[in-house]
């Protein structure tokens, strides 16, 4: 008989119901794991992109109608960028929890601060009631976003590689990139189902706060299909063996510090890309041209779209010539990428497509291989606690503060400023890429 009593990573009765379910099971298949990973990331990403469409077509207006259109929208990016600075905190003290209670009492804890945070956000008062207090609880609402969502890294994605098959190993460290894409789709498709029903009007009063009640209803499909795979005897072993027990966080940066910094800068090519066609692009084109905005979100759609096509591409590529070379090629592509490319935004619609659907796929290509590139460098003892810090750097020092400073320097500088920021990320990544034999392999 499986013995299904608490334990360390199985503690609550939650999980205790779960294991039950999975007894009769003596090992999980990666496609079980993989499901459960796309399904948990499409749900984070989905909350993300929510908030990020709000960033440009709500809050300027609702939270900050008393300055100028731009001005809105970058204040509203800003608090946009708190999620990324609380990234890290929220990993520090969901980590302890998880010491302390289990893997699946942080999950669930962290997930719900998600939707409770989300939830907040769709009954905001705006500054017609309250005043300036209202961006003062957008803020802590963003800020308690970015806490859950360092707080629900789960090490999925990590079990997924650790059973990948060998020479798969670029197709399945894909698989949870797919969640990105997946999340923007349906995020875009909400906004522009309301976009074109509602009036302006009604859609700034009520139907932008509809999306966000949507989340609650995805996040909580998400932790059953992810305490599901956390409460199987797989995860408790690897959960016992410590390749996905947290260890203390101060001791692993001061022990692979240099492991996380060179993990941390070789994915910004494609993380200050993930905003340069996601979220930028669509308050440009709002704020300049004037446009009608569900006619862009329709562009961005089919950019998407054709992100994962790219991705799932990146997986078979990577399988061939390496995850190294793939992001080495694609850095180097994002670079010539943006030499001419943010300038098409001020083309017209053509130019608006070009630059979206060419992203898109150079996205796809880049962002498909650059997660936990480094995670086989660390020891087993700090491999979990590790990946969290690195994915939290990059995402802080490569996309956080990106549709900010985009917007500043488009607006300041003209278009061609974008692209010389879109290129130090690509000359970051190709950097730490060339120290990746030399350096990396030396802090493993």
């Amino acid at each position: 008989m499986t013995d299904t009593t608490a334990s360390p990573a199985n503690s609550t009765a939650l999980e205790r119901d779960a294991r039950v379910v999975n007894a009769r099971e003596h090992r999980i298949a990666p496609g079980e794991i993989a499901i459960g990973v796309i399904v948990g990331r499409t749900s984070e990403f989905f909350d993300f992109f929510v908030y990020a469409i709000a960033s440009v077509l709500v809050f300027p207006r609702v939270v900050f109608p008393y300055v100028d259109a731009v001005t809105g929208t970058l204040y509203s990016f800003a608090v946009f960028a708190l999620a990324f600075v609380a990234r890290p905190f929220g990993t520090l003290l969901f980590m302890e929890l998880d010491r302390r209670y289990g893997r699946g009492v942080k999950l669930t804890l962290a997930l719900f601060l998600l939707g409770g945070s989300t939830m907040a956000i769709s009954l905001l008062p705006g500054y017609s009631q309250i005043g300036a207090l209202s961006a003062v609880l957008l803020g802590l609402a963003r800020f308690a976003q970015g806490m859950a969502l360092g707080g629900a890294w789960d090490g999925l994605p990590s079990l997924l590689s650790l059973n990948a098959p060998k020479d798969k190993r670029g197709w399945y460290a894909m698989i949870p990139q797919l969640g990105a894409p997946l999340g923007l789709l349906v995020a875009l498709a909400l906004f522009t189902y309301l976009l074109g029903v509602l009036s302006p009007a009604d859609f700034l009063s009520w139907g932008w706060r509809y999306p966000f009640f949507v989340v609650l209803a995805i996040n909580v499909v998400a932790l059953f299909a992810r305490l599901r795979l956390v409460a199987t005897p797989e995860f408790a072993q690897l959960f016992e063996s410590r390749e996905l027990q947290p260890s203390p966080a101060f001791a692993t940066l001061f022990v692979e510090w240099r492991t996380i910094v060179l993990g941390a800068f070789a994915p910004l090519a494609s993380f200050a890309m993930f905003h340069l066609v996601t979220v930028f692009p669509l308050s440009w084109v709002t704020l300049s041209a004037s446009e009608d905005p569900a006619r862009f979100l329709m562009i961005e759609a089919v950019g998407a779209v054709v992100g994962v096509l790219a991705i799932l591409a990146s997986g078979l590529i990577a399988d061939r010539v390496g995850r190294r070379a793939v992001l080495g090629v694609s850095a180097v592509l994002i670079g010539a990428y943006s030499g001419f490319a943010p300038q098409l935004l001020g083309a017209g619609g053509w130019g608006e497509a070009v630059y979206m659907i060419g992203g898109f796929a150079l996205l796809g290509l880049a962002f498909g291989q650059s997660s936990g590139l480094v995670n086989d460098r660390f020891p087993s003892q700090h491999r979990y606690t590790g990946a969290a810090i690195v994915a939290n750097s990059a995402w802080l020092i490569g996309a956080g503060f990106a549709p900010l400073v985009a917007l500043f320097l488009a607006t300041e500088f003209g278009l061609w400023a974008v692209g010389a920021y879109l290129l130090s990320g690509a000359a970051c990544t190709l950097a730490a890429l060339g120290l990746n034999k030399d350096w990396g392999r030396g802090a493993a």
